[in-house]
Order: structure tokens, then sequence, then C-alpha cells
């Protein structure tokens, strides 16, 4: 046996020994796919889904966040299916991990429950009743840019969350009607108190009315009190918006789905018969208060339906969509539906209010 050199110390010996960071990109462990074979150029929502067994969503997606962002900027929508995400706790969490965090539910439109942290079941309206498509809170000055939702228990029949791209739907507006909404924007009137519709106490979250006019002139939102309790407001917003990531123009608002002419026609000939147009619950206008025309109302509600996209649930999607670029809605259903929402980065409306329509 030869004695070793005692010039030569043995391997490593003297030097700490250091460990490369594994570099994983994010196709590796998942994959991304067209919900419709037959929607490849524009797939909507794009599926992303584990390729191999064990992938842990909220780590990947923490690390991923920005490749996350260039997919959810170009497609609009992305759908993570085949994660197991099956409690409120763990779809918190991976809101926070792919997000800036959760944000509350301010300036309520709809019934909704806090189920914990900022995470929220999704509209309680009656199952029988059709949600029509729309962007989450555009109406406020601050309103969030991303919203998920994850299903815990999908209904026994119906119950999808339709999408449909506000790219598309601009795109397919006549250029004047383009025009009008961009120099007038659109007026949203409530009126609280009148036993239909949410309670301003409910809407606002407190029973002060000072409260309520100081939100309000915060907000840029007029404030009328009127007998009884009961209050009404108007606000003029903007109805197209410039993407904050890729400056494209969409059709980002409340002014159809707020519109007396969206709801049912039962429902709304109901109203109609009980109460004059300036008493109900929700309607919007032009930003001047002027009526807008039912030429233009059923043209819009045409393209929304036209670009409508669905797909059935399956317990553990979880679907997060740029509020943005992405309008959605609700089918009605049958048997017992569990769908939570959580809504994260607050973007300004005086940050994406385009100076122009030529982009």
């Amino acid at each position: 046996m030869s004695a070793q050199r005692p010039d030569r110390p043995a391997f490593g010996a003297g030097r700490p020994m250091q460990r490369k960071a594994l570099q994983i990109s994010p196709e590796e462990l998942v994959d991304t796919r067209p919900l419709d074979p037959m929607d490849l150029d524009d797939p909507l929502p794009l599926v992303v889904s584990p390729r191999v067994d064990g992938v842990n969503l909220v780590s990947w997606a923490s690390a991923h966040r920005d490749w996350i962002d260039d997919l959810l900027t170009r497609h609009g929508g992305l759908l993570f299916r085949s994660f197991g995400i099956d409690s409120a706790e763990r779809f918190e969490e991976l809101v926070a991990a792919s997000s800036s965090g959760t944000l509350p539910y301010v300036e309520r439109s709809s019934p909704r429950r806090a189920v914990g942290g900022g995470i929220y079941t999704s509209t309680e309206h009656p199952a029988d009743q059709e949600i029509f498509l729309h962007n989450e809170q555009s109406y406020n000055l601050t309103f969030p840019r991303q919203i998920y939702f994850c299903c815990l228990r999908a209904a026994r029949a119906g119950g999808a969350t339709p999408i449909a791209d506000c790219r598309r739907v601009l795109a397919q507006l006549d250029p004047e009607v383009r025009q009008r909404f961009f120099e007038k924007g659109y007026m949203y009137v409530r009126n609280f108190g009148d036993g239909l519709g949410l309670p301003w106490q409910t809407a606002f979250q407190t029973s002060d009315p000072q409260a309520v006019e100081e939100y309000c002139r915060a907000g840029g939102i007029q404030v009328e009190w009127k007998s009884g309790g009961r209050l009404r407001t108007r606000q003029v917003r903007s109805a197209i918006a410039a993407h904050p990531r890729s400056g494209e123009l969409t059709w980002f608002n409340h002014a159809t789905f707020f519109h007396v002419s969206t709801l049912p026609s039962a429902v709304r000939d109901r109203l109609l018969d009980q109460i004059p147009e300036e008493e109900l619950p929700n309607n919007t206008y032009y930003g001047d208060g002027s009526p807008i025309e039912p030429a233009v109302m059923e043209r819009l509600q045409a393209i929304y339906r036209r670009e409508w996209r669905r797909f059935p649930w399956q317990e553990g999607d979880v679907l997060l969509l740029d509020n943005m670029l992405v309008a959605h809605g609700r089918e009605p259903f049958e048997g017992e539906r569990r769908v939570i929402v959580g809504m994260a980065n607050p973007t300004s409306w005086e940050s994406v209010r385009p100076t122009e329509l030529s982009r």
C-alpha cells in the first residue's frame, strides 16, 4: 500500500463544498395546452397542468410569477387543472404566492360571504338565474387586475363560469360607438333602500351615512339621500382602458351588465311596471346622462354572446383571469355548487385611461 503524498490534501479538504442551484424552467414541470383543441391560435383559457405527480402549485407559482404574468397578458385566462387545490386555505396560499395578495371586496354590487382571509364565495344569486358577463369592480377607481376562481364542488348540472375576451369585444364595436363611449364614458346609477338589490349598508359595509359620503367623495361618486334613509348614487367612469403591461385597448366597464335591457325580459318588464326607470336598483347611461340607444345595447349583448367561452368545472380547478382583458359570468345550475373567489393586484383607473383610440 502506497502512502498518501503529504503535499496533496484529500479531495475537498480545506475548502467548503458548493452546491449549484438547480435551475428548472416552468415547462419542465407543467404542460400548457388549449382547452379546445380547435382553438390553437388564441386559446382562452389556456390550460396549465402538471407533467409529473406531486407538483406543488403554490410553490411552483411563487417561483414562476413572471412566466404566469406573461401568459396571462397574452391569453387573458389560465385554467390550472389537476393540481388538487381542495380548500379555501390552500387557494388563499396560491393567490398570495402568485400575486400581491388578496384584496377586500368593497363597494359591493352582489351578495357574497367571506370564507377566510380575502377569499369569498362567488356571487350568491339564485341558482336558476344567469349572471351576465362583466369585469369585476370596473366601476371602482381602484379595481383588481387579477381575479381567481376555485371550484371546490362542481354543480350537478350547469354552473359554468363563461368568459369572453374584452379586446375582441371592443374590436367588434362600430367605430362611432367606440368613439362615443371613449369621449363620454358611461354613468352608473344605483338606488338603495327600496327592497331591491343590496342595501347601502351592505354595499358600503357600514351603517354610518357620513362614512358612505366620505367614501363616495374619495371615489368620485355623487350622493343623493332620499326620503326614508334611501340612497341614490351616480358615478361616471371610462368604458375603455389601456392594459398596463401590453398597452392593448380593452372594453372594460359595467355599461352592459348593469343596463336594464340586460335583465331577463320577464324581470325587466315586471320592474318597469312597478317603478319608474330612474328608481331602478341599477342602470347605465352615457356619461352625460343621455340614454344608451337600444340598438347599441343589443349589439353589445350580441358581441358578448358571440365571444362567450365556457367549460365544465372540475373539482380542484383554479381559473385565473386578467380582469381587464377577460369578462366572466355564471350559468344557471342545479345541485350544490361551491366556487370561491379571490381578487388581487389593485390597479388605478388613472394609470390605465387611454389618451387616444388609435392604439
